[in-house]
């Protein structure tokens, strides 16, 4: 009896011990799971099982016990029973995690949009477009591309080619279809950018000038510029690392302000020789952003009316943290068609429908390759220059998110190519190939 009490003791003590190691751990899954549950449920307009099967379906997240409150839009999530996280949908703003319980119940602004154009065409309106056949596209090649794209490896949910601004290829996974919300992950990060392009179009911001962080004044930091920041070459403190307790994940489900996170880090290498990737690094710009207009409505109502509505990206949502800063790093949704407009304002130099948004030559600064990363990176935008996919051209430029959501700019081409998918790990090389060889010469 005194063996069998031993044992339990030990037993009930090793769990206690793996309970309080693992319990950080239990916060990031249940905070992601409810965080995403409540954003595809109440916002991309899924329903329950289906998101679990699939946004919610690996591992660990897919540990997690996920319910809903459907009248209220709160998604709640348990790791093991040991603990809970609640996400509460915002109309406007979209899903974020909740910290206290005045959270649910506290009052917001929202930006207000612009009633889309439903008249005009694709891509200038929402419009379906004429059938266009171009006599140098062998559609048969095209079909194997996407055919490839689809297949189980892959797990790609929607893909959309423009060429010369029509659609000529599309297609979706089942369940999916050309009005499906996807969240961009990462791809919200040349959102981020685009927006600093504008205002410096709009001679409101000067993108070579210091950093306007007060903590940073007096110390080394203060030679940082938003330039450094938008390259992510600033020499700041930071770990990406989403397999772990790290300061990405602590941003993205611990903070009330996602915006302070990377102002509190210190350098751990110089300015324009340190590129380290940083989601801390975007919302920073986020919160830079925000400090451009006299009022917190006006700030969330610019990213809309001078870009995001401006070009028709009419089912796009930015969501924001609990402070109302848009999570200008991982947070933005939108259809793939609507993801392609933004891909084609890139393809037009800023110029939409005759009016230039941004200068032709912020898309020059925004796809120079930043000092130290080995040509992989512009000014939150991802670069060919390395040859990184080498069957296509090497002045190729593309936006990127977690588990391979990407919008290709081929300028040579004059193609805009958009794959939103559940794995990095797709051979996106082989279906651009694809695709570039299509075109007959």
């Amino acid at each position: 009896m005194k063996i069998l009490k031993r044992i339990l003791l030990l037993f009930s003590i090793s769990l206690i011990l793996i309970i309080f190691f693992n319990y950080p751990k239990l916060n990031m899954l249940s905070g992601y799971a409810a965080k995403s549950t409540a954003s595809s449920v109440f916002l991309a307009k899924r329903d329950l099982d289906f998101t679990n099967a699939t946004d919610n379906n690996f591992s660990p997240v897919n540990l997690a016990t996920n319910t809903m409150n459907a009248d209220e839009k709160i998604a709640i999530s348990s790791a093991f029973g040991l603990l809970t996280r609640k996400a509460i949908y915002r109309d406007g703003l979209g899903a974020v995690l909740t910290l206290t319980e005045e959270d649910e119940s506290a009052t917001y602004l929202k930006p207000k949009r612009r009633i889309p154009d439903n008249k005009t065409p694709y891509p200038y309106g929402n419009a379906e477009q004429k059938d266009t056949i171009f006599n140098n596209i062998d559609y048969s090649k095209l079909d194997d591309a996407l055919t490839y794209l689809f297949d189980e490896k892959n797990q790609t949910r929607a893909a959309v080619i423009l060429y010369k601004d029509q659609i000529i290829a599309e297609k979706y996974a089942d369940g999916f279809t050309k009005e499906s919300k996807l969240l961009g992950w990462s791809m919200t990060k040349s959102i981020t950018s685009t927006i600093f392009g504008i205002l410096e179009h709009q001679q409101k911001i000067n993108v070579q000038e210091k950093a306007p962080i007060a903590a940073w004044k007096n110390d080394e930091r203060s030679k940082i510029t938003i330039h450094n920041l938008l390259q992510m070459n600033s020499g700041l403190e930071w770990d990406e690392n989403y397999d772990k307790i790290s300061d990405a994940t602590k941003m993205l489900f611990l903070e009330r302000d996602m915006t302070k996170t990377q102002e509190l880090k210190e350098l751990v290498g110089q300015p324009n020789q340190s590129w380290n990737y940083s989601s801390g690094t975007t919302n920073l710009l986020s919160g830079i952003l925000r400090k451009q207009f006299q009022s917190h409505q006006e700030y969330l109502d610019f990213w809309y009316t001078d870009l995001i509505d401006k070009i028709g990206m009419n089912s796009m949502l930015i969501e924001t943290d609990l402070e109302g800063n848009y999570v200008g790093s991982s947070y933005a949704w939108a259809s793939a068609r609507d993801w392609a407009k933004l891909g084609l304002l890139y393809l037009k130099n800023g110029n939409w429908k005759g009016e230039q948004l941004f200068d032709e030559n912020w898309v020059k600064y925004a796809t120079e390759p930043t000092p130290s990363s080995k040509g992989w990176y512009g000014a939150q935008i991802w670069l060919n220059a390395s040859n990184r996919y080498p069957s296509v051209s090497k002045n190729m430029y593309f936006f990127s998110g977690y588990q391979g959501q990407n919008v290709f700019i081929l300028p040579d081409e004059e193609m805009v190519i958009v794959r939103l998918g559940l794995t990095k790990n797709a051979d996106v090389n082989t279906f651009l190939e694809k695709v570039v060889n299509s075109i007959r010469n």
